[in-house]
């Protein structure tokens, strides 16, 4: 990015944060990310070529420390400069719930089931494995992701882990809305944009599982709530085991 070439350091500032992606990346790793691929994994549509040149200019800048790990791994770490920063992302984005709309095309669900594993409580998650089918029909084409919860761990995987213990019908409006606080999962469920198929005790506790955002406390101004898209209803699904339950 080319500079502006003044004193104030909000041009000198928006020298570094303003670079495309690098918000993400900061987001990633204060979420926990240390190695190349677990940042990279958090940043869909972001290419290993340009990861690898913003890593070395947030390093070059002092925000982030690079540390050679056992076997020639390496891990990221945000140092006291990059975990300021990290603030400033945050303050972003509590500007971001309050006044900007909502679209279509910000209806990924994977970002959210993604920011939902790396905050997980693993005190709040099952003491044994389970896997759970997330199906978004409304999307075209239908999406389908898998959540897998083992030793007290959390990851969104995109091929299936083994076998499924509960499956989950969402229309992605109605997901984003709930993870972002502005409905219950209990209103989605009973308005049929959310449908849950698997054992009662799995299907109750499975929402206690995933974290909200950490903007849901930030409240949306009413023009920003009132263009929110619109929930589709969405069908039971029938193809798992276990009792079925509402």
């Amino acid at each position: 990015m080319r500079g502006y070439g003044q004193y104030c350091p909000i041009a000198r500032a928006s020298e570094v944060f303003a670079e495309r992606w690098t918000p993400l990346i900061v987001r990633n790793m204060a979420l926990g990310c240390e190695t190349f691929s677990d940042i990279l994994r958090g940043a869909p549509g972001l290419s290993r070529t340009l990861l690898a040149a913003r890593l070395r200019e947030l390093q070059r800048h002092g925000l982030l420390s690079r540390d050679q790990g056992p076997g020639h791994s390496v891990r990221y770490h945000l140092t006291e400069a990059g975990t300021d920063l990290w603030q400033v992302c945050l303050a972003l984005g509590a500007w971001g719930v309050r006044w900007l709309e909502l679209a279509p095309e910000h209806l990924d669900p994977y970002p959210v089931l993604w920011a939902m594993c790396r905050s997980a409580d693993p005190a709040a998650l099952p003491d044994r494995r389970v896997v759970v089918r997330l199906d978004f029909p409304a999307l075209r084409p239908p999406t389908r992701f898998w959540l897998l919860y083992e030793h007290g761990d959390a990851e969104v995987c995109v091929h299936s882990p083994g076998e499924e213990d509960l499956v989950v019908v969402a229309d992605p409006a109605a997901f984003t809305r709930w993870h972002m606080g502005w409905t219950t999962w209990a209103q989605a469920v009973r308005a049929g944009h959310i449908a849950v198929t698997g054992p009662c005790d799995l299907v109750h506790a499975f929402p206690t599982w995933n974290p909200h955002s950490r903007f849901a406390d930030v409240r949306p101004e009413p023009h920003v709530l009132a263009a929110v898209p619109a929930s589709e209803p969405v069908r039971r699904p029938a193809d798992t085991a276990g009792p079925k339950t509402a």
